[in-house]
């Protein structure tokens, strides 16, 4: 059977490794960090963070890295050709525009920024500095997902007529940062969740949303920010498109499969939580830190990120995705995508469908690929920009409760992925 295959990642050694620094080794950061050791074609090399234990627990797991307390001192090591941005939301304008000035390439994670004229101030510093600017760590770089554009693409259940995203979390009852608390610093489901569903339907569309229509929740007086969207989103051709986070933990999609549901925290652990919220006691900065490089529920503990193996496919935060076309749909499996189509129902295997620290090498495959080989960097700035705008429209809709037309949305070039082959689809009953 063939498996997957990607032409941009070759057989044989890499011209030469990129050298990397990450700003900001938090939870999200972090999770990055193991793959970043791994793969050839990159070589890490450095590391800041404010916070002075963060930055002891990175020295120790890396020891051949080093370690500022500034990223301004990252951007100035010449060793450090690209840089990973995972700071909070409020400082990725300011972080990005700063590698980019020092002559680096940038990844920065979704949001891409909290206001467009920050996005357009990025898109301008990549284009002076003529590096890579990569809007990444959104779940539209998964296999899955690129598995299901080429699926729309190669017609063969016809064409798109609707996309859907579903997704219940426990989003709102894990640790957070003052500033994650903040929706003046990009706080709150839409803006940290909205990226990923919003990226996810605009790479499987095209990527040329007309319009968004949505309204908000904010359900729960211990977090002050939103904890709950629902948005129709329209492509400038007419097809549907829906996105749903509800983030409140008390239902969660991962229980609708069965080996998703093991993974899931208990629900005496989620009780726990709400009492101590409830009563002021719970102790929100020590439990974040834990999840960070070197606490007590790092989910990288091991250095390569991978003593797992490959993954079944679970709905993570990201939730489940259901495509609709005129001869058929689209929606995962627990090792692949499932095809519904007139013949029956078919299953195209994935390796690795269920992430885990390989579930965002795109980004850094595209990163590569864009700064040391010359390809395109299809996740621009540009591109983050036009999924930035429609998340902007969703938090603008549910105030004044119409209708938002974009302007800034942009495609997705019809060559994204050329090199991605597929195992052919067998017949299969579905779960």
């Amino acid at each position: 059977m063939t498996q997957p295959v990607l032409e941009t990642t070759p057989d044989t050694s890499p011209p030469r490794r990129l050298r990397i620094g990450i700003a900001g080794i938090g939870q999200g950061g972090g999770g990055m960090l193991p793959l970043m050791a791994t793969m050839p074609q990159l070589q890490l090399v450095a590391g800041a963070d404010i916070n002075p234990l963060t930055r002891e627990r990175f020295q120790q797991r890396y020891p051949e890295t080093r370690v500022y307390d500034s990223v301004a001192a990252l951007c100035a090591d010449p060793a450090v050709e690209a840089v990973w941005v995972s700071s909070p939301n409020r400082f990725h304008c300011e972080h990005a525009i700063e590698a980019l000035r020092a002559g680096k390439h940038v990844v920065v994670e979704k949001p891409m920024a909290i206001s467009l004229d920050e996005a357009d101030r990025m898109v301008a510093a990549a284009a002076r500095s003529e590096r890579v600017l990569i809007a990444g760590h959104t779940n539209s770089f998964e296999l899955h997902i690129r598995a299901m554009r080429k699926v729309i693409n190669s017609g063969v259940i016809g064409r798109l007529c609707a996309v859907h995203v579903w997704s219940f979390t426990d989003w709102m009852l894990r640790a957070r940062t003052p500033d994650e608390l903040d929706p003046e610093q990009g706080g709150g489901i839409p803006w940290r969740q909205g990226p990923h569903q919003v990226d996810v339907v605009r790479v499987l569309g095209g990527g040329l949303l007309r319009s968004v229509r949505a309204m908000t929740g904010a359900w729960m007086r211990e977090r002050p920010i939103a904890g709950y969207y629902n948005a129709f989103l329209e492509f400038e051709d007419g097809t549907p498109a829906s996105i749903l986070h509800n983030g409140y933990g008390y239902f969660r999609t991962g229980e609708l499969f069965p080996w998703a549901a093991e993974k899931l925290r208990s629900n005496a652990e989620l009780r726990s939580i709400r009492r101590a919220m409830r009563a002021g006691t719970r102790d929100e900065q020590g439990d974040k830190q834990e999840f960070r490089i070197g606490g007590s529920r790092d989910p990288n503990t091991s250095p390569s990120g991978t003593a797992a193996g490959p993954k079944p496919w679970t709905p993570s935060d990201l939730g489940m995705v259901v495509v609709t076309c005129d001869r058929g749909d689209i929606r995962n499996s627990r090792d692949g995508l499932y095809i519904y189509g007139d013949d029956g129902p078919m299953e195209i295997p994935l390796p690795a469908s269920g992430g885990g620290p390989q579930e965002h090498r795109g980004e850094l495959e595209e990163l590569y690929d864009a700064a040391v080989l010359g390809k395109p960097a299809y996740h621009s700035g540009v591109w983050g920009t036009a999924t930035l705008e429609a998340c902007v429209a969703m938090l603008q809709s549910a105030r004044e409760r119409r209708e938002i037309t974009l302007s800034r949305q942009v495609p997705m070039p019809p060559d994204y992925d050329a090199g991605l082959e597929l195992p052919q689809p067998h017949p299969v009953e579905p779960a």
